[in-house]
């Protein structure tokens, strides 16, 4: 499949002065305005380049601690378009067009961005000069991951009608342009395999509206568990489990599945002081925050949901360069009364599958971008940590971790 609109990394190198465009009042999360002299849309915090009074008019509680969740929301050229940022940057080669630098000599030569040593120093705590694990190896793992995955769904296994295909630009629309379900058909026999069984007990154990407490049972903690152990189980798992543990991030296969456990099922609050969120129920099940779809980044859960009546497919803006599965799709659609934006997945992939390239990325990568390869063609997961609460020995749980829905 082909790649069905062109996304091009955009720099933007400039504001254009408007003395009359200094505040938000009146232009709350309206389009980016190049002709302002400071913007006021949802993605201006990121940019740096809010009007001063952008908080006090725009934000419902700026004391809230938040991930920023359009970040996750927005398709891979909007991830490059801050060139006074290291975010989506760290360690690319020098480009004199850049006002500052992001890459490893940066410190010598005094230029690097404001926030190169928040987003571009390991959160483990691993040097990049000695520990960590290179571009390379990361291409390799991710390559032997690829051919490991005999869990995958084949051809004949997935049929996808993605219909109408639309323009970056007109993902803010919530127009709904396919009037037919995403998926056709789907072998369900793939559902009796034990990863997959366990995966889906999983789907039904949260609640999707943040805010609310998570309280698991006995039984639910169990299915955790089980989940745990049969993905262990599969070439995958020991595949990506045999890279760390060379790469002496893990002495022991039990020490890495109790990371697992408490990296992705650990609970955290993400809007009050309930514990209302894992990275698991964000990433894997899907979460309603402030009247809108974050997360839900899985292609078993948008079949189950869509089957159910309860997701309505809207449209695409990439397709996945790949002929076989898994493939990558970016799309738009309404959940039960919620919009999802943008919002990319695996097609077709298994849930070890998944869950090992996120694993692997957060590990590698936290907060960054995450070059990978599978069959040949690049792919680039982004990750982020939960900042505000962590475990064990001050590590952090996964915030989010999704497919950057283009090639760079």
């Amino acid at each position: 499949m082909r790649a069905c609109v062109p996304l091009i990394v955009a720099l933007l190198c400039g504001l254009a002065w408007a003395g009359k465009m200094e505040s938000c009042a009146s232009r709350c999360n309206e389009k980016f305005n190049r002709d302002a002299a400071c913007q006021c849309d949802r993605r201006c915090p990121r940019h740096r380049d809010c009007c001063e009074d952008y908080e006090h008019l725009c934000i419902e509680d700026p004391k809230e601690p938040e991930l920023e969740e359009e970040m996750e929301e927005a398709p891979a050229s909007n991830l490059y378009s801050a060139p006074n940022s290291c975010q989506g940057r760290c360690h690319e080669a020098f480009d004199r067009h850049h006002p500052c630098h992001c890459n490893d000599r940066c410190q010598e030569f005094g230029n690097c961005c404001k926030d190169f040593e928040s987003l571009c120093s390991n959160h483990e705590g691993f040097s990049y000069s000695s520990d960590a694990i290179t571009k390379e190896e990361l291409q390799s793992i991710s390559e032997k991951i690829y051919r490991a995955d005999t869990n995958k769904a084949q051809k004949e296994d997935i049929v996808l009608n993605s219909q109408n295909c639309i323009s970056p630009s007109e993902t803010g629309d919530q127009v709904d342009r396919c009037p037919e379900p995403l998926f056709t058909y789907v072998n369900e026999k793939l559902f009796s395999k034990p990863t997959y069984a366990a995966f889906i007990n999983l789907l039904n154990n949260y609640q999707r509206a943040t805010g609310h407490g998570e309280h698991f049972s006995a039984q639910q903690l169990a299915e955790q568990d089980t989940f745990l152990r049969e993905i262990m189980r599969t070439a995958v798992m020991k595949e990506l489990y045999s890279f760390l543990h060379h790469q002496n991030r893990y002495s022991s296969e039990q020490e890495f599945v109790d990371d697992l456990k408490n990296m992705w099922f650990g609970l955290y609050s993400r809007s009050s002081e309930e514990r209302d969120s894992s990275g698991f129920e964000h990433v894997f099940s899907g979460e309603v925050k402030k009247g809108k779809v974050t997360g839900f980044h899985n292609w078993i859960r948008f079949y189950l949901q869509e089957k159910e009546g309860l997701v309505d497919y809207y449209s695409h803006i990439y397709d996945g360069p790949w002929d076989s599965y898994p493939d990558v799709l970016a799309m738009q659609f309404n959940w039960d009364g919620y919009y999802k934006e943008v919002g990319s997945a695996f097609i077709g992939s298994s849930p070890e599958f998944e869950f090992a390239l996120y694993s692997l990325c957060f590990i590698a990568r936290p907060g960054k971008v995450c070059q990978l390869s599978l069959g040949g063609h690049p792919l680039a997961i982004q990750t982020y940590p939960w900042d505000n609460s962590t475990y064990g020995n001050g590590k952090k749980y996964i915030a989010t971790a999704y497919v950057i829905s283009s090639t760079q």
